[in-house]
């Protein structure tokens, strides 16, 4: 299996601007811009921008990675969220769709990166196999950053992983130990209540066994499974081994927050942690009963607060000072 760069060899990163000026602003190779509203009709755009409301000062911004399978609308729900408390939200596609895309999306990052008007502090977020392309871009020193934010990151024994069994179940056995010693029930018993998804995740059982192990949420169950842009069985394609390898969280320098659902059945919480412990500076924020999308699971509004709560102590420095404290 030929790995997946991180960085393209030749790549045109010229800025994308801020919503006000999208439609005139110079964009990386091959890029569709749409800012927030309704996108039924059209093409699916690689970048989604999610501003400030106006009368809301700009306090700084987020660039999102996609997942596997999903494109940057999927995460229209979170994107105006956090924007509307002040944070300018990008989401850029998935990459783990090819050579070609992970070198669109690394492009499309540095792109954003360079724009003036996407204001300080600036953090890397990604889910799922974007959040190990966003550890990898960040370990590497391909991206500078103030921040790094990992929402169901992969390990290398994770289902779909490279070098796993390739089915969630079996990942999911091997791993209940892991589970059982964070207190949480066995992966296992959970991936047989829910059913093992079919190998090749077209069928209905399988499409309805990957919807579960997404997201609990309904809503965005329905509106995976209306979306054609929505890749099905794409959870059980490998995360490119390279990606896991580079992404060591030990070589970043800069603060990162985990957010990682406890009832994750595609990179289960033990394992995610042992990644976590080996970075100088990193919190994990863990989801009772999350699922592997907590961005998009049915406790998307604290996961959301959880990261809002982060972006503000990054606002004071990067040291990360308390703000709120349960005392």
């Amino acid at each position: 299996m030929t790995s997946t760069p991180l960085i393209p060899t030749t790549a045109t990163s010229s800025a994308v601007t801020s919503s006000a000026a999208t439609a005139a602003a110079p964009r990386p190779s091959g890029a569709s811009v749409v800012t927030g509203g309704d996108t039924t009709g059209e093409a699916t755009p690689t970048l989604r921008a999610f501003d400030n409301p106006p009368q809301v000062a700009a306090r700084g911004t987020v660039i999102v990675v996609a997942g596997r399978g999903e494109h940057p609308g999927v995460y229209e729900r979170f994107g105006t969220r956090i924007a509307a408390d002040g944070y300018r939200v990008r989401v850029v596609g998935d990459p783990s769709r090819g050579e070609e895309a992970a070198a669109t999306v690394t492009a499309d990052v540095r792109s954003l990166l360079a724009d003036p008007d996407l204001p300080a502090p600036r953090v890397l977020a990604g889910s799922d196999a974007g959040a190990a392309f966003a550890a990898a871009l960040t370990a590497t020193g391909a991206v500078d950053i103030d921040a790094l934010l990992l929402v169901g990151l992969p390990t290398a024994g994770s289902a779909g992983s490279a070098g796993s069994a390739g089915s969630a179940g079996s990942a999911d056995s091997a791993d209940s130990a892991d589970s059982a010693d964070s207190g949480d029930s066995a992966p296992s018993d959970q991936a047989r209540e829910r059913g093992a998804a079919a190998p090749d995740g077209q069928g209905a059982p399988g499409w309805t066994a990957e919807l579960e192990v997404r997201t609990a949420c309904p809503a965005h169950q329905a509106r995976l499974d209306a979306d054609p842009e929505v890749r099905r069985g794409a959870l059980e394609r490998p995360v490119p081994a390279a990606w896991l390898a580079d992404g060591d969280l030990a070589a970043v320098t800069v603060p990162v927050l985990g957010v990682h659902g406890t009832a994750d059945l595609v990179s289960p919480l033990g394992r995610a942690r042992a990644r976590y412990a080996a970075a100088p500076r990193a919190e994990l924020v863990t989801i009772e009963g999350g699922r592997h999308d907590a961005l998009n699971d049915a406790t998307h509004r604290s996961a959301a607060a959880a990261i809002v709560l982060f972006l503000e102590r990054l606002r004071l420095g990067a040291d990360l000072p308390t703000i709120a404290r349960w005392a």
